[in-house]
């Protein structure tokens, strides 16, 4: 037996996968395969035919090597090349050639339809052998479809959904749930699960493809705080009320079931009293508002001289769902 050489098989532009067919006899044959973490030799007898599997990125450039007499590059049943002549209509098809043994068959920008086995048959002096290559193409993992912005009320039911291609198959994750699912459900969501929640479709193929869906909750108002201050004679005196709540909470403020006059902060809302009398001193009533319900809280507008049992009071608060009629009372505290 004469001594074997070989060479290996350099894939255009690839990095998944090489292979190469050499031989220095007539029917001893060799077929390397390798890839960024494995290598392997085989020795093609007359009686085997071994299937080899390579994973190819779409839109790259593929290249299968063989170096022989006489080849045939087949595609299934159909002829591509048979020796120099091409029989493939297809122009991102070619033959590369390197002197009179080696024929390569060179596919650029590969595409998930050109999946599948690839023959090459190899004519020798005594009778024709053949060898299979099965090409794998990959596709970066691209979202198609994902959901739109969200609003709903605090206590709903809440899908989120996020569809992908790619291959091999995407796996879908979403940013503020666990899970691994494309779509993803909250019962009962409540105000603190509100904000963005970010879709991430990966493969490993390509950089992640990413999309994002607001999800807003509307809630009704909460009062947080409602805060007064010592205030004299003929000082400037405020009464501070704060509340959240989606929408922005509308407020009023009441002494004796009047409505006073207010100035607005946002989530905030101030009582301002410019020179405070006598008669400026007792209980008012913070009353914040929004489509789904209302709250209220009571405070003391107090001097240095007044005790009082309490600052501030979230007595009788109440909270309405949407087309509900609801009422409030004034609560008056003890003075001594």
């Amino acid at each position: 037996m004469q001594e074997e050489k070989y060479e290996e098989l350099q894939l255009v532009r690839s990095h998944l996968l090489h292979w190469e067919l050499s031989t220095s006899e007539i029917n001893v044959f060799y077929c390397s395969a390798h890839s960024l973490s494995s290598y392997r030799v085989l020795l093609l007898n007359t009686l085997s035919c071994p299937i080899y599997s390579e994973e190819k990125l779409q839109g790259k450039c593929i290249l299968y090597k063989s170096t022989i007499e006489e080849v045939a590059w087949l595609n299934r049943s159909n002829i591509i090349f048979a020796g120099q002549d091409k029989w493939s209509l297809d122009p991102r098809v070619d033959l590369v050639t390197k002197g009179q043994l080696e024929y390569s068959l060179r596919i650029q920008k590969v595409d998930v339809y050109d999946e599948g086995s690839y023959t090459c048959s190899i004519q020798t002096k005594q009778k024709p052998k053949t060898s299979h290559v099965y090409l794998i193409v990959q596709v970066p993992a691209s979202i198609y479809k994902v959901s739109e912005d969200v609003i709903v009320n605090e206590g709903s039911n809440v899908t989120l959904s996020c569809l992908a291609s790619g291959r091999p198959d995407p796996i879908i994750t979403w940013r503020l749930a666990a899970g691994w699912e494309e779509f993803l459900d909250i019962i009962g969501i409540m105000r603190n699960q509100a904000g963005r929640y970010e879709c991430k479709a990966s493969n490993d193929v390509a950089t992640p493809d990413v999309k994002y869906v607001n999800v807003v909750v509307n809630y009704p108002p909460t009062i947080q705080k409602i805060q007064s201050s010592e205030t004299p004679v003929g000082r400037v005196g405020m009464l501070q009320c704060d509340a959240n709540a989606v929408p922005k909470p509308e407020f009023e403020w009441y002494r004796d079931e009047k409505s006073i006059n207010i100035q607005m902060l946002g989530t905030t809302t101030i009582l301002v009293f410019s020179n405070v009398s006598e008669e400026d001193y007792g209980n008012y009533t913070c009353v914040a508002t929004n489509r789904l319900g209302i709250q209220n809280a009571s405070v003391f507008l107090y001097s240095e001289c007044t005790q009082y049992t309490a600052a501030a009071t979230h007595r009788n608060s109440q909270t309405q769902r949407e087309g509900s009629v609801s009422s409030f009372k004034l609560v008056s505290m003890s003075i001594k």
